[in-house]
């Protein structure tokens, strides 16, 4: 089913209020989701947990992800968007708060999983909500703000750790407050949201044929993602790079994911979203082939900014292109597998990159994610080929 099949909303009656609430509801869910990681990792590390098993920990929360993405198309019928949505918010707080009064690194293990299977339907239903609201001339650039506020909302949650430390109830009370709001955001602001798609049949694994090109697209970007965050201080402590200046380059990168969104949604608008991803794959391949001989030098802090957002952009340019080929119960399949290949891709990545550091040295980081860009490119361009 394409998108042809169900009707826009006209460019001049875009239901703003409702949009707004959409990115708000997410946005603020985000802020939780980038508080928990950190936070968790700090208090296992004061335990005196090995990384290894801290790592384990950190991988329930994208396992709960991939397990809960299949049962999303179902409920959404059967209970309906905005009902599942408040119900996954307080599910969700409700985890948080049983994360932060066990404080048991094995209890952690079934919570953390649960803490992502009770998220990730809110994302799925608010991509979905977001892209049947937005008309086709502007979906480039709303789903451009889209992800601009959203990568903001991550960031900001390592920031809070500032303000409260990361040790007793405080910080954990950032997250689960943030959990509940966002079901008040979806309550105030449902009647004004559309029903879930019901045109048509669909089920996530039968989406994975459908598109599996945008599929491979959107792994590439969580494992990017995944593992500058993971082992660029690995590949900077090589080079005998200090703590701080990795620190600070990682946030140069969350920051270009967050701030070149918008721009390259514009670009999608005029150029095409299958031209602009291209782009963005070809810069990611730039970069990579960049890093090992700019990295001690200024020109560091450009590459990792435009890397950040041409990274993320490849997800974006997923979601824009997601709407303008499906639309009914396939669009939120196809919401439900991106969740599910985004936690496969943040699961797999890291490890595998890092064996590769391991037998071939740190050049493994950018050879790996070279090799991903390489392979997606050559998808994208056989895919132009092929008209």
């Amino acid at each position: 089913m394409t998108a042809e099949s169900i009707t826009s909303p006209r460019v001049d009656r875009i239901p703003w209020a409702a949009m707004a609430g959409i990115i708000a509801t997410v946005t603020v869910f985000a802020v939780a989701q980038g508080l928990t990681y950190p936070l968790l990792s700090f208090v296992l590390e004061r335990q005196g947990m090995t990384s290894g098993l801290i790592g384990l920990s950190a991988a329930m929360t994208p396992l709960g992800f991939i397990i809960s993405a299949s049962f999303i198309p179902a409920l959404s019928r059967r209970v309906g968007g905005g009902r599942l949505a408040i119900l996954c918010s307080i599910l969700a707080a409700l985890t948080l708060f049983a994360i932060a009064w066990m404080q048991d690194v094995w209890a952690w293990m079934l919570l953390r999983f649960l803490l992502g299977f009770f998220a990730n339907p809110l994302y799925v239903i608010s991509e979905t909500w977001l892209i049947s609201l937005t008309p086709a001339p502007r979906r480039g650039r709303i789903m451009g703000l889209y992800s601009s506020i959203v990568s903001g909302g991550f960031a900001i949650g390592p920031l809070s750790l500032g303000l409260t430390g990361a040790e007793g109830w405080p910080p954990f009370m950032i997250g689960i407050t943030a959990f509940l709001f966002c079901g008040l955001i979806v309550l105030a602001v449902a009647p004004r949201l559309p029903g879930m798609p019901d045109e048509g049949e669909a089920s996530v694994g039968g989406f994975f044929p459908l598109a599996p090109m945008l599929l491979f697209a959107v792994f590439t970007a969580a494992a990017f993602e995944q593992i500058l965050l993971s082992l660029f201080a690995v590949y900077g402590a090589a080079f005998g790079s200090a703590e701080e200046r990795i620190a600070s380059l990682i946030t140069c990168f969350i920051a270009g994911n967050a701030v070149l969104q918008i721009l390259l949604g514009r670009i999608a608008e005029r150029f095409g979203s299958t031209w602009t991803m291209l782009f963005c794959v070809l810069a990611c391949l730039a970069c990579c082939l960049l890093l090992p001989s700019v990295f001690a030098t200024w020109l560091i802090w450009p590459l990792v900014f435009v890397w950040g957002g041409v990274s993320f952009g490849i997800y974006t340019l997923s979601l824009i292109q997601l709407g303008e080929r499906f639309a009914g119960q396939a669009l939120i399949a196809g919401n439900a597998a991106f969740a599910l290949v985004w936690g496969i891709g943040g699961i797999v990545g890291s490890p595998a990159t890092g064996l590769a550091m391991q037998l071939i040295g740190h050049q493994g980081l950018p050879l790996s994610l070279g090799l991903l860009s390489c392979v997606l490119a050559v998808l994208l361009m056989a895919r132009r080929w092929r008209g």
